[in-house]
């Protein structure tokens, strides 16, 4: 497999060396974290360390951090009836935003008839007139809008949204799954009053996620009971192979971001710069801030399908978007609800860079492009 592209690092990401390192180690420690003996005690340093690796990435405080199986599991344990900050009053209604994730979607906790829908606009961000009207219109309401979306990397404008919905009493959870490690944020500085996370984006294992509290955020009641663990926030034993390697990949992510983010942006301009060429070319999002790593793009008239298998023919692993579907080839509900219309939401590929995307990388992706582009092309024509 070493010769081939992977631009599929929206979808997961290879495991880092330090996070591999840490879950070996992790899997030395006989003990449970929870027990007062020595072994014990080592297994709780390990997952109290990644604690507060964690922590730092987003500006939260090691006691904020409530670790989970998962990204979906993060998700499930935010969007909770009865969330309140400080002495103000639980929510009792949610609104997402129309393209977030499948986890956030579902609602959580909340009952079917207690959550509501924000629309966006044709450049794949929140409207924010929308959401205004939205949480005037009821009792106290949490809000969820994702810090970038997976599928157009659009950078939604939480803190403006944030202010909006702190002017009523509301609360915001940020899905940042898909930010972390790509751009800074701070949970404080965005106004966030929950964030989740998932370590298997950032270059750590598949099965390790993380809800992070703002300081003054109460009402979080587990989606798991049992043992009490997590201050009895979501109970269980703790994955310290898991945990200590999510710890190892925040620290490794971080201490990149800043010249990840220059280096990415410049091979996905030189990226899209290629593609462009292609007559018809449209690549959603493109007028927003978005991820430097991310690139959604169709041509008119082109499936899906048939490009993520020719793409894969060709050495290179893409995506059609959002990686949730058992493996499905759907139409974008993201593109959908940006009312770019059924064919194109069809036909919608997404390449997403990593760490270890090269220019080569981006070369052999656009003639492998090229190559597919004439043959799609020209079927095109012929049948047009």
């Amino acid at each position: 497999m070493a010769d081939r592209v992977y631009l599929d690092w929206n979808a997961t990401t290879p495991l880092r060396p330090e996070a591999k390192a840490a879950m070996a180690a992790g899997w030395e420690f006989a003990g449970n974290p929870s027990s007062v003996h020595t072994e014990g005690r080592q297994a709780r340093r390990l997952v109290e360390d990644a604690r507060a690796a964690v922590a730092a990435a987003v500006g939260a405080r090691p006691q904020d951090v409530v670790f989970a199986s998962g990204g979906t599991e993060a998700n499930a344990i935010a969007l909770t009836p009865g969330l309140r900050r400080g002495v103000g009053h639980p929510v009792q209604r949610l609104l997402v935003s129309a393209i977030e994730h499948a986890s956030v979607l579902s609602g959580g906790r909340f009952p079917p008839d207690a959550i509501g829908t924000i629309k966006v606009t044709a450049s794949g961000l929140i409207d924010l007139d929308h959401l205004r009207a939205l949480v005037a219109a009821g009792p106290p309401v949490l809000v969820s809008v994702m810090l970038a979306n997976n599928e157009t990397g659009a950078i939604q404008p939480v803190g403006e949204a944030a202010r909006i919905v702190h002017e009523v009493g509301g609360l915001v959870h940020v899905d940042a799954i898909q930010a972390l490690g790509k751009i800074p944020f701070d949970i404080k500085e965005m106004g966030a009053d929950l964030v989740t996370l998932s370590a298997h984006k950032i270059g750590g294992p598949k099965g390790v996620g993380a809800v992070v509290l703002a300081e003054d955020v109460q009402g979080l009641e587990p989606l798991l009971r049992g043992g009490g663990q997590e201050l009895g926030r979501r109970a269980g034993t703790e994955n310290v192979a898991g945990i200590s390697a999510f710890g190892a990949a925040a620290k490794a992510a971080m201490a990149a971001l800043g010249s990840d983010v220059v280096r990415l942006r410049d091979l996905r301009n030189s990226l899209e710069d290629g593609l462009k060429q292609t007559p018809g070319m449209i690549i959603f999002a493109e007028e927003a801030p978005r991820l430097p790593n991310t690139t959604l793009f169709t041509v008119p008239g082109l499936k899906a399908e048939t490009a993520v298998i020719g793409f894969d023919l060709a050495g290179i692993a893409v995506s059609s978007g959002s990686a949730c579907s058992s493996g499905k080839v759907q139409p974008s509900h993201v593109l959908d609800a940006m009312g770019q219309g059924r064919e194109l939401a069809q036909g919608a590929v997404r390449l997403s860079l990593g760490w270890s995307t090269s220019q080569t990388d981006i070369e052999l992706t656009l003639k492998a492009w090229r190559k597919l582009a004439n043959t799609l092309l020209k079927v095109r024509r012929n049948t047009g």
